[in-house]
């Protein structure tokens, strides 16, 4: 049973990791603005739910002419042709580029068009959701606390990928989180089996969001605002299991944060006053801690 469980778990995740991608290009955008509306190249996102829902490819730009690097080399087009950095918030290197034949209809921004007009990474997102589905439902089991988990995860995966290309997190995610997970934990220990505890949670997300606030307050310019909003979600997630889950939850978040800093420092890519997006720890923590909470269970 555990291992249909777990396959289901996994396809799951694939299914709504597939959805993330254009969720998180739509999101990636400076605190001024709400999202996007369009592609790169200025195609209005079309789809179910307003053009939430879709792909990764922007299918008026799935017929883009792909510059070769020998052209781009000879019309210093290299690098993007325009002068612009490459696309940092994805980690990628300048390089050839899809081109559309409308020059008018060339992106101007970071956020190139990618080879098939796609516009976001469409692989690797599905398969990390995938295994962090996998591996909750490995390790809750048939518990009702194991269908929040799930439901959170592709939401977790989205903060975590805005928040890695832009360094925030939307209020317009991290809010309505915290208010999920509240109350559907709430609606689980009503039911048979379950295996936490609603009021624990409740003051697990108040003590860790009560103390990524005091962070905030003591550095604002290191800690923020969007990390305490999502510290409310990730706290009654790990306060559901209890305080000591709370904790290595909670403290794993920091220490992934630091040794990743820290490994920057060493190869020289950052300094001590380098910002880095805190999301993807403060989730990883997370998950590390549920994991843990649901094998003790």
């Amino acid at each position: 049973m555990y291992a249909m469980l777990t396959a289901l778990a996994a396809l799951w995740g694939a299914a709504s990791g597939l959805l993330v991608p254009r969720a998180a290009y739509r999101f990636s955008v400076e605190p001024e603005e709400t999202w996007r509306d369009t592609c790169p190249a200025g195609h209005a996102l079309t789809g179910a739910f307003g053009g939430w829902l879709g792909s990764a490819r922007c299918a008026a730009c799935a017929g883009a002419v792909p510059v070769t690097t020998a052209t781009a080399a000879g019309s210093g087009a290299a690098g993007g042709g325009t002068g612009e950095p490459a696309d940092a918030a994805e980690g990628t290197a300048a390089g050839p580029k899809d081109a559309d034949p409308d020059p008018g209809d060339v992106p101007k921004d970071a956020d190139a068009v990618r080879p098939g007009g796609r516009y976001a990474a469409g692989v690797l997102v599905p398969l990390v959701t995938a295994l962090a589905c996998a591996v909750l439902a490995a390790a809750v089991g048939p518990r009702p606390e194991l269908a929040v988990w799930l439901l959170l995860a592709p939401v977790g995966v989205l903060l975590a990928a805005i928040d890695r290309r832009v360094h925030r997190l939307p209020d317009q995610l991290t809010l309505p989180a915290a208010g999920a997970v509240t109350a559907l934990l709430g609606v689980a220990a009503l039911l048979p089996a379950h295996a936490g505890n609603w009021v624990s949670g409740l003051l697990g997300g108040a003590a860790l969001g009560g103390f990524y606030f005091l962070l905030f307050l003591i550095n604002p310019n290191g800690m923020g605002f969007g990390d305490v909003k999502l510290a409310l979600s990730l706290g009654v997630a790990l306060g559901w299991y209890g305080w000591t889950v709370l904790f290595v939850g909670g403290f794993a978040g920091f220490l992934l944060g630091a040794l990743y800093g820290f490994g920057l420092m060493v190869l020289k890519r950052a300094g001590r006053k380098t910002g880095i997006p805190f999301g993807p720890f403060m989730i990883t923590g997370a998950l590390i801690g549920v994991l843990l909470g649901g094998l003790a269970a």
